[in-house]
């Protein structure tokens, strides 16, 4: 101890005797004890007595921080950041090689000795490669996005594999993800592979720009409704994440042509561009990046964007390796832009082509389109309004490759380019389908006699409401292998029409959808379950003219069933008691919503079917009550029910 309290030395000549000391007149004996150095709780100053703090807290930041990144190991430096908010943003501003190796030499001899002897790599070096991968993935959503989650998450990956993919959904919390969380993701975690920020009008050029300083293995990534993001991120991005892969950006107003001809420049491994709504794009940005990844890009999405011909003349000539092509909501492209785009004899790898809501679009477009493409196997066309009969017959004959068509809401078709289409599209065509077609009516006359198109394995007619009995007869005679049929909406069909479709399909029908064919009764689904009971695994039937005894039917020939749709049928408890008798029939998925006339006398039924059922459907069947639900729910506890 000191001997402050007594400058002039012990008060005993003699010190083991000052352990015997009695109080006056007490006799009271003290055994000797060791003095301990204890600080006070509390210091006087300033006249009055203040509570001391912890010794550790009075430490400034550096101080803290030199002692974190000298731990050990990232379990350990993980503990530390669960003590507070301070700890944790300390931790978790620490980069990877700002953590020191505290080995001695001693122990670094000792290491390498034992690795010699046992011919193995050691454990730290292990480490280090499992810190590196990269393979673990975190998403954010709404409340949960904030800075402290995301430096929780740089601390808490490091020591386990690496943060590889993250995902950020924000909202409008006062407490959401700004600049200080990304710069923790960014020095905790540089094997983040894959980055994608949603709705985050607090994160800005200068949390962006961190990310691109320390996590230079960037491949992917994904702005979408970022305002405050504008070209100095891209510039930051092309410069340190030169592994940049794909790239997607939506609604981010401040981004336009320099920040993209930066990216073009400095990533030459891009593959994927993706761009929506940024009123700031234009041609130069679009041209930069397609002439600059001639070679490497293959996807490529422009959506609502003021860019014009020039645009789609440069993809035609410098998309050399482009397979997948959309685009939507272009009001400045031309019918000579899609014209120059198809002559330019450099999309010869095209695959797949969607068309939105773009009035350039026309007859000739598509026809230049169809020649300049000749591995064209998928064709997107929706709300293209001067496209005709006379343009879709003069892909159909072009594109020899085509194997999907697909065609929404464009009133100018008619039948005669549904059937042309059909026929023209060659050997390969496998998929079909009409959606909203106001343009096509019912076949007047007969068609000539046609070859069968053997390969189409698909037909989907949705909502057109002039497709009548007299197209369907036509399509008996052309479709004999098919294996999917969709003919929804349609109310101008009946028995007469689809039987003969049925029929004619030799190949046995694995999915059928009737839903909203309101004029088709027990007899079509008699006939299908006669013919293709053997094959058939989806029968919808919403909104259909059938009874009990198409249940019946269903049961006794349907065995490889596993998704019934009744909706809105006149079955009633027999109808489910009949479906249900049968066991060799394996239903997963089963809704009878809307049949008023299924009650509670259904419930032994629907228990036995629930052995195999993983969804149930009673919503608004007004004669099952609540308390039917209750004890089916109990009984069935793997099948989900809606009620």
């Amino acid at each position: 101890g000191s001997d402050d309290f007594c400058p002039g030395g012990s008060i005993y000549p003699n010190l083991k005797e000052s352990s015997l000391f009695l109080y006056p007149n007490q006799d009271v004996y003290f055994p000797p004890c060791k003095r301990y150095r204890i600080s006070a709780p509390f210091i006087f100053a300033g006249g009055k007595f203040e509570q001391k703090k912890p010794s550790i807290e009075v430490l400034p930041d550096e101080c803290l921080f030199e002692i974190f990144r000298r731990l050990p190991g990232g379990q350990e430096r993980s503990t530390c950041a669960c003590v507070s908010k301070r700890w944790l943003t300390l931790v978790s501003n620490i980069r990877r090689d700002e953590i020191s190796d505290n080995k001695t030499p001693q122990a670094s001899d000792l290491e390498h000795e034992n690795t010699d002897k046992k011919g193995g790599v050691s454990s730290e070096d292990v480490d280090s490669d499992v810190e590196g991968d990269g393979y673990l993935s975190r998403s954010l959503d709404g409340k949960k996005a904030t800075d402290i989650r995301l430096a929780s998450i740089a601390v808490g990956t490091a020591s386990r594999g690496g943060l590889g993919k993250l995902f950020i959904r924000g909202s409008k919390s006062r407490h959401g993800v700004t600049t200080v969380g990304l710069r923790a993701i960014s020095r905790g975690c540089p094997s983040l592979r894959v980055l994608s920020l949603w709705n985050l009008s607090s994160v800005g050029d200068e949390g962006l720009c961190e990310i691109a300083n320390g996590c230079h293995q960037l491949e992917k990534l994904d702005l979408c409704h970022c305002p405050s993001i504008t070209d100095k991120s891209l510039l930051a991005v092309a410069k340190g994440c030169p592994n940049l892969t794909d790239l997607t950006i939506e609604g981010c107003a401040n981004i336009g042509n320099e920040g993209l001809q930066a990216i073009a420049r400095s990533c030459p491994n891009l593959k994927s561009v993706s761009i929506k709504d940024c009123p700031l794009v234009g041609d130069q940005g679009v041209a930069s990046l397609l002439s600059s990844a001639s070679y490497s890009l293959t996807k490529v999405k422009l959506q609502a964007l003021n860019i014009t011909d020039v645009s789609l003349a440069v993809i035609g000539h410098y998309g050399k390796a482009v397979t997948d092509l959309s685009l939507t909501s272009l009001p400045n492209v031309s019918e000579k832009g899609f014209w120059v785009m198809g002559n330019g004899h450099g999309l010869q790898k095209l695959k797949s082509f969607t068309v939105t809501s773009c009035r350039g679009a026309t007859d000739s477009g598509l026809e230049a389109v169809g020649k300049g493409c000749p591995n064209l196997k998928q064709l997107c066309l929706s709300k293209c309004p001067f496209v005709s009969d006379k343009g879709l017959s003069s892909l159909a004959k072009a594109a020899g490759s085509l194997e999907c068509l697909q065609l929404e809401e464009c009133h100018r078709i008619s039948q005669f380019g549904f059937f042309c289409s059909l026929i023209n599209c060659g050997a390969k065509l496998k998929v079909i389908s009409f959606a909203n077609c106001l343009g096509i009516k019912d076949l007047n006359s007969g068609l000539p006699p046609l070859s069968p198109c053997e390969s189409l394995r698909s037909l989907s007619i949705h909502n057109c409401p002039g497709f009548g009995d007299a197209s369907l007869f036509a399509l008996g005679k052309l479709c004999p292998q098919l294996q999917h049929m969709e003919l929804c909406g349609l109310h101008g069909i009946t028995d007469a029409g689809v039987l003969p479709l049925l029929e004619s399909c030799e190949a046995g029908l694995l999915k059928v959808n009737l839903s909203g064919c309101v004029n088709l009764s027990d007899k079509v689904v008699q006939t299908i379950s006669n013919l293709h009971g053997w094959t058939l695994e989806l029968l919808n039937l919403d909104g259909c003219k059938i009874s009990d005894a198409s249940l019946v039917a269903i049961a006794e020939n349907c065995h490889l069933l596993t998704d019934l749709d009744i909706s809105k049928c006149t079955i009633t408890d027999s109808g489910i008691a009949a479906l249900a008798h049968f066991n060799p029939i394996n239903l997963q998925i089963l809704s009878v919503s809307g049949c008023s006339m299924v009650s509670d006398k259904s419930l032994p039924s629907l228990g036995k079917l629930g052995e195999t059922l993983l969804g149930l459907n009673l919503q608004q069947c007004k004669a099952i009550s609540s308390r039917a639900v209750a004890l089916l729910t109990e009984q069935l506890w793997r099948c989900d029910i809606l009620f």
